[in-house]
Protein backbone atom coordinates (compact mmCIF):
# COMPACT_ATOMS: atom_id res chain seq x y z
CA UNK A 1 0.00 0.00 0.00
CA UNK A 2 1.09 3.12 -0.56
CA UNK A 3 1.30 5.89 1.89
CA UNK A 4 1.86 9.18 0.26
CA UNK A 5 2.21 11.69 3.78
CA UNK A 6 5.71 11.26 5.87
CA UNK A 7 5.09 11.40 10.10
CA UNK A 8 6.03 15.00 10.39
CA UNK A 9 3.10 15.91 7.74
CA UNK A 10 0.84 13.44 9.58
CA UNK A 11 1.79 15.69 12.61
CA UNK A 12 1.10 18.69 10.99
CA UNK A 13 -2.27 17.78 10.49
CA UNK A 14 -3.43 16.38 13.62
CA UNK A 15 -1.91 19.96 15.04
CA UNK A 16 -4.21 21.90 12.82
CA UNK A 17 -7.19 19.68 14.19
CA UNK A 18 -6.17 20.24 17.60
CA UNK A 19 -5.09 16.55 18.25
CA UNK A 20 -1.86 14.90 19.38
CA UNK A 21 -2.14 11.96 17.70
CA UNK A 22 -4.21 9.10 15.42
CA UNK A 23 -5.49 7.52 18.29
CA UNK A 24 -7.22 10.57 19.88
CA UNK A 25 -9.41 10.29 16.95
CA UNK A 26 -11.18 7.59 18.21
CA UNK A 27 -11.48 8.33 21.36
CA UNK A 28 -15.38 8.60 20.62
CA UNK A 29 -15.29 5.13 20.30
CA UNK A 30 -15.67 2.36 22.88
CA UNK A 31 -12.07 1.10 23.36
CA UNK A 32 -13.77 -2.67 22.82
CA UNK A 33 -14.52 -1.58 19.61
CA UNK A 34 -11.82 0.21 18.14
CA UNK A 35 -9.22 -2.44 17.03
CA UNK A 36 -11.71 -5.88 16.88
CA UNK A 37 -9.99 -9.35 15.86
CA UNK A 38 -10.33 -9.39 11.76
CA UNK A 39 -9.86 -12.69 10.40
CA UNK A 40 -7.56 -11.49 7.45
CA UNK A 41 -4.75 -12.65 6.16
CA UNK A 42 -1.04 -11.73 6.44
CA UNK A 43 -0.11 -8.46 4.49
CA UNK A 44 1.22 -8.67 0.76
CA UNK A 45 4.04 -6.99 -1.21
CA UNK A 46 2.47 -5.12 -4.08
CA UNK A 47 4.24 -7.28 -6.34
CA UNK A 48 2.36 -10.42 -4.75
CA UNK A 49 -1.17 -8.49 -4.88
CA UNK A 50 -0.39 -7.69 -8.23
CA UNK A 51 0.14 -11.39 -8.57
CA UNK A 52 -2.89 -12.59 -6.38
CA UNK A 53 -5.39 -10.19 -8.13
CA UNK A 54 -4.62 -11.63 -11.59
CA UNK A 55 -5.15 -14.99 -10.50
CA UNK A 56 -8.61 -14.46 -9.37
CA UNK A 57 -8.99 -12.57 -12.80
CA UNK A 58 -7.73 -15.48 -14.80
CA UNK A 59 -11.33 -17.40 -13.86
CA UNK A 60 -13.24 -15.04 -15.57
CA UNK A 61 -14.36 -15.68 -18.71
CA UNK A 62 -13.46 -13.27 -21.44
CA UNK A 63 -14.62 -12.07 -24.76
CA UNK A 64 -10.75 -12.49 -25.86
CA UNK A 65 -10.47 -15.95 -25.32
CA UNK A 66 -14.35 -16.56 -26.41
CA UNK A 67 -16.32 -16.01 -29.08
CA UNK A 68 -19.52 -14.19 -28.28
CA UNK A 69 -23.49 -14.45 -29.73
CA UNK A 70 -24.70 -12.65 -26.40
CA UNK A 71 -26.47 -9.47 -26.75
CA UNK A 72 -30.02 -8.95 -24.75
CA UNK A 73 -28.66 -4.86 -24.09
CA UNK A 74 -25.27 -5.16 -23.96
CA UNK A 75 -23.36 -6.31 -27.17
CA UNK A 76 -19.45 -6.74 -28.09
CA UNK A 77 -18.52 -4.11 -30.95
CA UNK A 78 -15.23 -2.68 -31.80
CA UNK A 79 -13.79 0.25 -30.29
CA UNK A 80 -10.90 2.53 -31.55
CA UNK A 81 -7.99 3.16 -29.86
CA UNK A 82 -8.58 6.77 -29.66
CA UNK A 83 -11.10 6.16 -27.48
CA UNK A 84 -9.36 5.32 -24.72
CA UNK A 85 -6.99 7.01 -25.46
CA UNK A 86 -9.17 10.42 -24.63
CA UNK A 87 -10.62 9.33 -21.93
CA UNK A 88 -7.55 8.56 -20.20
CA UNK A 89 -6.76 12.29 -20.39
CA UNK A 90 -5.98 13.82 -17.26
CA UNK A 91 -8.37 16.67 -18.06
CA UNK A 92 -11.41 14.35 -18.73
CA UNK A 93 -9.93 11.73 -16.80
CA UNK A 94 -10.58 13.75 -13.48
CA UNK A 95 -12.97 16.04 -14.42
CA UNK A 96 -16.07 16.96 -11.52
CA UNK A 97 -19.86 18.30 -12.54
CA UNK A 98 -18.85 21.35 -14.69
CA UNK A 99 -20.47 23.84 -12.26
CA UNK A 100 -17.83 26.46 -13.45
CA UNK A 101 -18.04 27.24 -17.42
CA UNK A 102 -15.05 29.44 -17.16
CA UNK A 103 -12.92 26.32 -16.12
CA UNK A 104 -15.01 23.84 -17.63
CA UNK A 105 -14.77 24.68 -21.46
CA UNK A 106 -13.29 21.25 -22.27
CA UNK A 107 -16.06 19.46 -20.39
CA UNK A 108 -18.92 21.34 -21.65
CA UNK A 109 -17.91 21.34 -25.45
CA UNK A 110 -17.57 17.40 -25.38
CA UNK A 111 -20.85 17.41 -23.24
CA UNK A 112 -22.37 19.69 -26.17
CA UNK A 113 -21.06 17.45 -28.98
CA UNK A 114 -22.54 14.14 -27.81
CA UNK A 115 -26.06 16.35 -27.34
CA UNK A 116 -25.80 16.89 -30.87
CA UNK A 117 -24.73 13.53 -32.29
CA UNK A 118 -27.06 11.82 -30.09
CA UNK A 119 -30.32 14.44 -31.18
CA UNK A 120 -28.75 13.67 -34.92
CA UNK A 121 -29.17 10.36 -34.61
CA UNK A 122 -32.60 9.47 -32.70
CA UNK A 123 -33.73 12.29 -34.37
CA UNK A 124 -35.25 14.62 -31.76
CA UNK A 125 -34.50 17.96 -30.44
CA UNK A 126 -32.98 17.58 -27.39
CA UNK A 127 -30.61 15.07 -25.67
CA UNK A 128 -29.37 15.43 -21.89
CA UNK A 129 -25.98 14.02 -20.55
CA UNK A 130 -26.98 11.48 -19.09
CA UNK A 131 -28.50 8.64 -17.48
CA UNK A 132 -26.73 5.60 -15.60
CA UNK A 133 -28.04 3.38 -18.21
CA UNK A 134 -30.86 1.97 -20.83
CA UNK A 135 -33.03 0.63 -17.80
CA UNK A 136 -32.98 3.86 -15.62
CA UNK A 137 -33.23 5.97 -18.66
CA UNK A 138 -37.09 4.70 -19.72
CA UNK A 139 -37.73 4.73 -15.81
CA UNK A 140 -36.97 8.21 -15.99
CA UNK A 141 -39.39 8.69 -19.06
CA UNK A 142 -42.09 7.22 -17.30
CA UNK A 143 -41.29 9.63 -14.24
CA UNK A 144 -41.14 12.96 -16.89
CA UNK A 145 -44.57 11.56 -17.98
CA UNK A 146 -46.15 11.65 -15.13
CA UNK A 147 -44.74 15.03 -13.87
CA UNK A 148 -45.86 16.59 -17.58
CA UNK A 149 -49.34 15.25 -16.49
CA UNK A 150 -49.00 16.21 -12.83
CA UNK A 151 -49.86 12.68 -11.69
CA UNK A 152 -53.15 13.14 -13.51
CA UNK A 153 -52.52 10.19 -15.64
CA UNK A 154 -51.57 6.77 -13.24
CA UNK A 155 -51.19 4.34 -16.83
CA UNK A 156 -48.61 3.36 -18.62
CA UNK A 157 -48.05 0.91 -20.93
CA UNK A 158 -45.05 -1.47 -21.41
CA UNK A 159 -44.44 -3.46 -24.60
CA UNK A 160 -44.00 -7.15 -23.52
CA UNK A 161 -41.72 -6.89 -25.94
CA UNK A 162 -39.04 -4.32 -23.86
CA UNK A 163 -36.29 -5.74 -21.78
CA UNK A 164 -37.56 -7.62 -19.17
CA UNK A 165 -34.47 -6.01 -17.36
CA UNK A 166 -35.99 -2.28 -18.32
CA UNK A 167 -39.12 -3.49 -17.63
CA UNK A 168 -38.24 -4.28 -13.63
CA UNK A 169 -36.27 -1.18 -13.22
CA UNK A 170 -39.06 0.81 -13.96
CA UNK A 171 -41.07 -1.01 -11.68
CA UNK A 172 -38.69 -0.93 -8.79
CA UNK A 173 -38.30 3.19 -9.52
CA UNK A 174 -41.90 3.49 -9.55
CA UNK A 175 -42.91 1.17 -6.49
CA UNK A 176 -45.92 2.92 -4.60
CA UNK A 177 -46.30 5.79 -6.71
CA UNK A 178 -49.59 4.64 -7.45
CA UNK A 179 -48.82 4.56 -11.40
CA UNK A 180 -50.40 1.52 -13.03
CA UNK A 181 -48.46 -0.62 -15.46
CA UNK A 182 -50.24 -2.54 -18.49
CA UNK A 183 -49.38 -4.43 -21.31
CA UNK A 184 -46.66 -6.56 -20.68
CA UNK A 185 -48.59 -9.54 -18.38
CA UNK A 186 -47.00 -12.78 -18.21
CA UNK A 187 -50.57 -13.57 -20.16
CA UNK A 188 -49.54 -11.45 -23.08
CA UNK A 189 -48.16 -12.99 -26.73
CA UNK A 190 -44.82 -11.82 -26.41
CA UNK A 191 -44.61 -12.59 -30.73
CA UNK A 192 -47.73 -9.76 -30.40
CA UNK A 193 -47.01 -6.36 -32.65
CA UNK A 194 -46.80 -3.00 -30.90
CA UNK A 195 -49.82 -1.71 -32.61
CA UNK A 196 -51.75 -4.42 -30.53
CA UNK A 197 -50.90 -2.29 -27.66
CA UNK A 198 -53.34 0.28 -28.63
CA UNK A 199 -56.16 -1.99 -26.54
CA UNK A 200 -54.83 -1.01 -23.39
CA UNK A 201 -54.29 2.98 -24.09
CA UNK A 202 -57.16 5.17 -22.80
CA UNK A 203 -58.15 8.58 -21.33
CA UNK A 204 -55.86 7.73 -17.90
CA UNK A 205 -52.35 7.11 -19.71
CA UNK A 206 -49.99 8.52 -19.61
CA UNK A 207 -47.05 6.90 -21.54
CA UNK A 208 -46.60 4.05 -24.43
CA UNK A 209 -43.04 2.81 -23.89
CA UNK A 210 -42.06 0.27 -26.88
CA UNK A 211 -38.43 -1.12 -27.86
CA UNK A 212 -37.10 -0.75 -31.16
CA UNK A 213 -35.78 -2.54 -32.45
CA UNK A 214 -37.35 -4.66 -29.60
CA UNK A 215 -35.97 -7.16 -27.51
CA UNK A 216 -36.16 -10.16 -29.75
CA UNK A 217 -34.40 -8.12 -32.13
CA UNK A 218 -37.40 -7.44 -34.76
CA UNK A 219 -38.39 -4.39 -36.67
CA UNK A 220 -41.62 -2.51 -36.65
CA UNK A 221 -43.11 0.56 -37.95
CA UNK A 222 -44.20 2.45 -35.18
CA UNK A 223 -46.30 5.56 -36.94
CA UNK A 224 -49.69 4.12 -36.55
CA UNK A 225 -49.06 3.40 -32.59
CA UNK A 226 -47.77 6.66 -32.34
CA UNK A 227 -50.56 8.17 -34.39
CA UNK A 228 -53.23 6.37 -31.81
CA UNK A 229 -51.01 7.20 -28.24
CA UNK A 230 -51.29 10.93 -29.24
CA UNK A 231 -55.12 10.69 -30.04
CA UNK A 232 -55.33 9.78 -26.58
CA UNK A 233 -53.29 12.58 -25.42
CA UNK A 234 -50.75 10.70 -23.78
CA UNK A 235 -47.07 10.47 -24.84
CA UNK A 236 -44.75 7.79 -26.39
CA UNK A 237 -41.49 6.55 -25.49
CA UNK A 238 -39.30 4.49 -27.89
CA UNK A 239 -36.11 2.86 -26.21
CA UNK A 240 -33.42 2.04 -28.79
CA UNK A 241 -30.39 0.44 -30.24
CA UNK A 242 -28.21 3.69 -31.03
CA UNK A 243 -26.33 0.97 -33.61
CA UNK A 244 -29.39 0.05 -35.22
CA UNK A 245 -30.11 4.31 -35.92
CA UNK A 246 -26.88 3.72 -38.79
CA UNK A 247 -29.43 2.21 -41.08
CA UNK A 248 -33.19 2.32 -39.51
CA UNK A 249 -35.33 5.20 -39.56
CA UNK A 250 -34.53 7.42 -36.39
CA UNK A 251 -37.94 6.84 -33.55
CA UNK A 252 -38.09 11.29 -34.28
CA UNK A 253 -39.64 10.16 -37.61
CA UNK A 254 -42.37 8.14 -36.07
CA UNK A 255 -42.97 11.18 -33.84
CA UNK A 256 -41.71 10.31 -30.29
CA UNK A 257 -42.16 12.57 -27.77
CA UNK A 258 -39.35 10.29 -25.47
CA UNK A 259 -36.39 8.32 -27.08
CA UNK A 260 -34.31 6.49 -24.34
CA UNK A 261 -31.41 3.82 -25.21
CA UNK A 262 -28.46 1.99 -24.08
CA UNK A 263 -25.36 3.68 -25.10
CA UNK A 264 -23.01 0.82 -24.45
CA UNK A 265 -22.50 0.46 -28.07
CA UNK A 266 -21.27 3.82 -28.58
CA UNK A 267 -17.59 2.97 -27.99
CA UNK A 268 -17.74 1.71 -23.96
CA UNK A 269 -16.85 -2.02 -23.46
CA UNK A 270 -18.81 -4.61 -22.14
CA UNK A 271 -17.22 -4.57 -18.55
CA UNK A 272 -18.67 -7.10 -16.44
CA UNK A 273 -22.04 -4.69 -16.55
CA UNK A 274 -20.71 -1.27 -16.38
CA UNK A 275 -20.32 1.60 -16.21
CA UNK A 276 -22.99 1.97 -18.85
CA UNK A 277 -24.75 5.40 -20.42
CA UNK A 278 -28.19 6.14 -20.51
CA UNK A 279 -29.47 7.66 -23.56
CA UNK A 280 -32.22 10.32 -23.36
CA UNK A 281 -33.67 12.44 -26.05
CA UNK A 282 -36.97 14.82 -25.98
CA UNK A 283 -38.95 17.14 -27.87
CA UNK A 284 -37.94 21.16 -27.01
CA UNK A 285 -41.76 21.31 -25.40
CA UNK A 286 -40.99 19.15 -23.01
CA UNK A 287 -36.92 19.75 -21.86
CA UNK A 288 -38.33 21.56 -18.28
CA UNK A 289 -39.69 18.19 -17.19
CA UNK A 290 -36.48 16.05 -18.16
CA UNK A 291 -33.84 15.30 -15.68
CA UNK A 292 -30.42 15.92 -15.75
CA UNK A 293 -28.24 18.38 -17.61
CA UNK A 294 -28.54 20.57 -20.61
CA UNK A 295 -25.38 22.07 -22.16
CA UNK A 296 -25.87 24.92 -24.47
CA UNK A 297 -23.46 27.31 -26.98
CA UNK A 298 -23.98 31.00 -26.16
CA UNK A 299 -20.90 33.64 -26.57
CA UNK A 300 -18.74 35.43 -23.68
CA UNK A 301 -17.78 38.94 -23.05
CA UNK A 302 -15.99 38.60 -26.03
CA UNK A 303 -17.54 37.55 -28.66
CA UNK A 304 -16.04 34.12 -28.25
CA UNK A 305 -17.87 31.36 -28.49
CA UNK A 306 -18.43 29.52 -24.91
CA UNK A 307 -20.08 26.60 -23.52
CA UNK A 308 -22.87 26.47 -20.41
CA UNK A 309 -24.77 24.70 -18.40
CA UNK A 310 -28.65 26.11 -20.11
CA UNK A 311 -30.76 24.33 -17.96
CA UNK A 312 -29.84 22.30 -15.13
CA UNK A 313 -32.62 21.48 -12.38
CA UNK A 314 -31.07 22.78 -9.14
CA UNK A 315 -33.76 21.66 -6.81
CA UNK A 316 -32.21 17.90 -8.00
CA UNK A 317 -29.32 19.33 -5.65
CA UNK A 318 -30.28 21.00 -2.74
CA UNK A 319 -34.06 20.68 -2.60
CA UNK A 320 -34.54 16.62 -3.36
CA UNK A 321 -38.66 16.59 -2.30
CA UNK A 322 -38.97 19.14 -5.74
CA UNK A 323 -37.00 17.14 -7.43
CA UNK A 324 -38.33 15.24 -10.64
CA UNK A 325 -35.66 12.90 -11.23
CA UNK A 326 -33.19 11.42 -8.18
CA UNK A 327 -30.55 11.96 -10.67
CA UNK A 328 -27.74 14.43 -10.46
CA UNK A 329 -24.71 13.34 -11.56
CA UNK A 330 -24.08 13.09 -15.60
CA UNK A 331 -22.01 9.87 -16.88
CA UNK A 332 -19.07 11.83 -18.32
CA UNK A 333 -16.62 9.74 -19.21
CA UNK A 334 -19.31 7.70 -20.84
CA UNK A 335 -20.47 10.85 -22.82
CA UNK A 336 -17.41 11.45 -23.82
CA UNK A 337 -16.49 7.87 -24.80
CA UNK A 338 -19.98 8.24 -27.47
CA UNK A 339 -19.05 11.10 -28.64
CA UNK A 340 -15.37 10.49 -29.68
CA UNK A 341 -16.86 7.10 -31.23
CA UNK A 342 -19.65 8.57 -33.30
CA UNK A 343 -16.92 11.16 -34.08
CA UNK A 344 -14.63 8.63 -35.27
CA UNK A 345 -17.02 6.61 -37.31
CA UNK A 346 -19.05 9.44 -39.04
CA UNK A 347 -22.03 8.95 -40.80
CA UNK A 348 -20.73 6.94 -43.45
CA UNK A 349 -18.67 4.72 -40.59
CA UNK A 350 -21.81 4.04 -38.31
CA UNK A 351 -24.05 2.86 -41.32
CA UNK A 352 -20.94 0.45 -42.20
CA UNK A 353 -21.23 -1.12 -38.70
CA UNK A 354 -25.08 -0.90 -38.68
CA UNK A 355 -24.91 -2.94 -42.06
CA UNK A 356 -21.95 -5.59 -41.10
CA UNK A 357 -23.94 -6.21 -38.18
CA UNK A 358 -27.24 -6.89 -40.09
CA UNK A 359 -25.34 -8.96 -42.84
CA UNK A 360 -23.59 -10.79 -40.91
CA UNK A 361 -26.95 -11.39 -38.14
CA UNK A 362 -28.75 -13.33 -41.26
CA UNK A 363 -26.27 -15.01 -42.55
CA UNK A 364 -26.24 -16.84 -39.43
CA UNK A 365 -30.21 -16.77 -38.91
CA UNK A 366 -29.86 -18.39 -42.27
CA UNK A 367 -26.94 -21.46 -41.54
CA UNK A 368 -28.44 -22.19 -38.04
CA UNK A 369 -32.16 -22.76 -39.75
CA UNK A 370 -30.09 -25.66 -41.23
CA UNK A 371 -29.31 -27.43 -38.24
CA UNK A 372 -31.94 -30.49 -37.67
CA UNK A 373 -34.12 -28.99 -34.69
CA UNK A 374 -33.41 -25.40 -35.01
CA UNK A 375 -35.59 -22.61 -36.60
CA UNK A 376 -35.97 -18.69 -36.21
CA UNK A 377 -39.10 -18.00 -33.93
CA UNK A 378 -40.51 -14.75 -35.90
CA UNK A 379 -41.07 -14.21 -39.05
CA UNK A 380 -40.78 -10.42 -38.69
CA UNK A 381 -37.66 -8.38 -40.19
CA UNK A 382 -34.87 -8.25 -37.77
CA UNK A 383 -31.89 -6.40 -37.01
CA UNK A 384 -28.75 -8.24 -35.12
CA UNK A 385 -30.73 -10.12 -33.03
CA UNK A 386 -33.02 -13.07 -33.31
CA UNK A 387 -34.80 -15.84 -31.97
CA UNK A 388 -34.09 -19.51 -32.42
CA UNK A 389 -36.48 -22.19 -31.36
CA UNK A 390 -33.83 -24.88 -29.83
CA UNK A 391 -34.49 -28.94 -29.81
CA UNK A 392 -33.58 -29.24 -25.81
CA UNK A 393 -32.85 -26.80 -23.10
CA UNK A 394 -31.17 -23.54 -23.58
CA UNK A 395 -28.83 -23.83 -20.68
CA UNK A 396 -27.57 -27.40 -21.95
CA UNK A 397 -26.85 -26.28 -25.40
CA UNK A 398 -25.21 -22.61 -23.47
CA UNK A 399 -23.22 -24.97 -21.41
CA UNK A 400 -21.59 -26.99 -24.79
CA UNK A 401 -21.17 -24.22 -26.39
CA UNK A 402 -18.90 -22.65 -23.99
CA UNK A 403 -17.37 -25.88 -23.40
CA UNK A 404 -16.25 -25.27 -27.01
CA UNK A 405 -15.41 -21.84 -26.45
CA UNK A 406 -18.47 -20.17 -27.58
CA UNK A 407 -20.74 -17.53 -25.42
CA UNK A 408 -24.32 -18.61 -26.13
CA UNK A 409 -27.62 -16.97 -26.85
CA UNK A 410 -29.40 -15.72 -23.98
CA UNK A 411 -32.40 -18.03 -22.74
CA UNK A 412 -35.53 -16.49 -23.35
CA UNK A 413 -37.23 -18.86 -20.93
CA UNK A 414 -35.91 -17.05 -17.93
CA UNK A 415 -38.18 -14.40 -18.83
CA UNK A 416 -40.74 -15.29 -20.93
CA UNK A 417 -43.00 -18.71 -19.55
CA UNK A 418 -43.64 -19.32 -23.47
CA UNK A 419 -40.14 -19.49 -24.87
CA UNK A 420 -38.67 -22.27 -22.92
CA UNK A 421 -35.84 -24.03 -25.04
CA UNK A 422 -35.46 -20.67 -27.13
CA UNK A 423 -32.43 -19.03 -27.72
CA UNK A 424 -31.89 -15.21 -28.49
CA UNK A 425 -28.56 -14.71 -30.49
CA UNK A 426 -26.79 -11.28 -31.17
CA UNK A 427 -23.99 -11.28 -34.17
CA UNK A 428 -22.47 -7.86 -34.69
CA UNK A 429 -19.43 -6.94 -36.60
CA UNK A 430 -17.15 -8.77 -34.26
CA UNK A 431 -18.19 -11.90 -35.14
CA UNK A 432 -16.53 -13.29 -38.61
CA UNK A 433 -18.06 -15.80 -40.72
CA UNK A 434 -15.68 -18.38 -39.58
CA UNK A 435 -16.75 -17.87 -36.41
CA UNK A 436 -20.58 -18.25 -37.47
CA UNK A 437 -20.12 -21.65 -38.78
CA UNK A 438 -18.06 -22.80 -35.86
CA UNK A 439 -21.35 -21.52 -33.90
CA UNK A 440 -23.09 -23.72 -36.49
CA UNK A 441 -21.21 -26.67 -36.11
CA UNK A 442 -21.40 -26.68 -32.54
CA UNK A 443 -25.26 -26.51 -32.54
CA UNK A 444 -24.74 -29.68 -34.60
CA UNK A 445 -22.99 -30.97 -32.30
CA UNK A 446 -25.45 -29.77 -29.13
CA UNK A 447 -28.65 -31.25 -30.86
CA UNK A 448 -27.10 -34.78 -31.03
CA UNK A 449 -26.10 -34.91 -27.31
Amino acid sequence: MYLPHTDSERQEMLAAIGVESLADLFSSIPAKYRFPTLNLPEALSEMEVQQTLAEYASDNENLQDLVCFLGAGAYNHYIPAAVDSILRRGEFYTAYTPYQPEVSQGTLQAIFDYQSLITALTGMEVSNASHYDGATAVAEAVTMAHAHFRGKRNRVVLSPALNPMYRATVRTYHAGSGIEFVGDETTQDPKSRPDELAQFIDSNTALVVVQYPDFFGRIFDLTELAKKTHEAGALFAVSTYPIALGMLKPPGEFDADIVTGEGQSLGIPLSFGGPYLGIFTTKKEYVRKMAGRLVGETVDNRGQRAYVLTLTAREQHIRREKATSNICSNQGLMVLAAAVYLSLLGKQGLKQVANLCYQKAHYAAKQITKVKGFKVWSPDPFFNEFAIQCPSNVENINEHLLEHGVLGGYDLGQDYPALHNHMLIAVTEMNSKEEIDYLVNVLKEASHD
